[in-house]
């Protein structure tokens, strides 16, 4: 038999963390962001639960042209835009919608003779510092953007920086001031803001990892009670059992010495399979049923956990490292990152798969 890990992909969940999204912005459109193979979870896995979604916002040309030949017709958005003249045309001959943050990518757009006016979304730099144009020169931008004919539609949008710890105020007072005069709808929210700031919805929102069921401020408690959905289970089952006396240790470095007997199960998971190898003595982990913690050190195909509170718990007994009941940010926390980057970093070996009932073809979405 194959090695016993596993992930399981939810589509009912990010049903719901869409429908979440509407109910808590019911006045915005939403862009469902699927970058990075949809956090890692899969593009055409997840695809039959975005229908709801009003568009889809990813950053490589090579996933947006994926998504329109699954039978996607509403807008798709490049949230970096065109990185060279040649872009501009997979972008005309796809219907993409093209985020625009330089005066380099106007002048690639001035310069194109696409079939059809190409729609943008204009960026401001409100404070976040990486991609958009500072307050003053954004409506010189814009008004450029409004003379050049390939362009369609001009949206507004900016990104924020602190979305997560409560301060946004400053960002979109700063927004507000220098595009209020300025037609042209307006995006603003990521998944924090979506959460945690109203004033912030907008026309459009753009969840990411909130669609996932993750907190955006890769910490678990700020998103308790809030109710979203894991969309992945990782999981696999025990494989060894040892008893340990007082004083032994397990794993590499020896760095878990334990106080008292202890049987310690091994599971089939490492470090080469996505699970962080900086995650301490504590970390939670479902096993059986039944929460524990991790023991000793991550290794490339195996860690070791606590049997102590399952003593029922033995060989074959399943184990979920994160999903429904074990959060990916409790996993990601006190290993010093964040869920996004467990969900994203979900190793090609591990086999993923979804219920048969869930990967039924999907409708094509008008």
């Amino acid at each position: 038999m194959p090695r016993p890990i596993s992930a399981r992909i939810h589509l009912d969940a990010i049903r719901h963390n869409l429908q979440f999204v509407r109910d808590t912005a019911p006045t915005s459109r939403v862009w469902a962001v699927i970058k990075a193979n949809a956090y890692g979870h899969g593009i055409e896995r997840i695809y039959p639960a975005l229908a709801d979604a009003d568009g889809i916002a990813l950053l490589d040309l090579d996933e947006a042209v994926r998504v329109r030949e699954l039978g996607w017709r509403k807008p798709i958005l490049l949230l970096e835009g065109v990185f060279e003249p040649a872009d501009v045309q997979v972008a005309d001959r796809y219907r993409l919608n093209v985020t625009v943050h330089c005066d380099e990518q106007l002048d690639m757009l001035e310069a194109a003779r696409p079939r059809e006016r190409i729609d943008i979304q204009l960026k401001m730099n409100s404070g976040m510092n990486r991609l958009g144009f500072r307050p003053a020169d954004y409506e010189r931008a814009w008004l450029r953007a409004s003379r050049i004919g390939s362009i369609g539609s001009i949206g507004l949008m900016t990104h924020f920086a602190t979305a997560d710890d409560g301060a946004i105020d400053w960002q979109v007072d700063a927004f507000d001031a220098v595009t209020r005069n300025l037609p042209g709808t307006r995006s603003l929210s990521n998944s924090a803001a979506v959460l945690w700031h109203p004033r912030a919805h907008r026309d459009w929102v753009r969840p990411g990892t909130i669609l996932y069921g993750a907190s955006p401020s890769g910490c678990a408690r700020h998103i308790a009670g809030v109710p979203l959905r894991a969309a992945m289970t990782l999981e696999s089952r025990i494989i060894g059992v040892q008893t340990l006396q007082p004083g032994e240790t397990t794993g590499y470095g020896r760095i878990f010495t334990t106080d008292r007997p202890m049987r310690i199960g091994v599971v089939a998971c490492g470090y080469a399979d996505g699970y962080p190898r900086h995650a301490p003595a504590g970390t939670p982990v479902m096993v059986a049923g039944v929460r524990t913690r991790i023991v000793g050190r991550v290794s490339m195909d195996m860690l070791t956990v606590d049997l102590t509170p399952c003593p029922a718990a033995g060989m074959g007994a399943p184990v979920e490292l994160w999903g429904a009941h074990v959060g990916v940010d409790e996993v990601a926390e006190p290993s010093g990152t964040i869920g996004y980057e467990l969900l994203c970093a979900l190793a090609r070996r591990v086999p993923v798969r979804c219920e048969a009932a869930e990967m039924a073809a999907a409708a094509v979405y008008e």
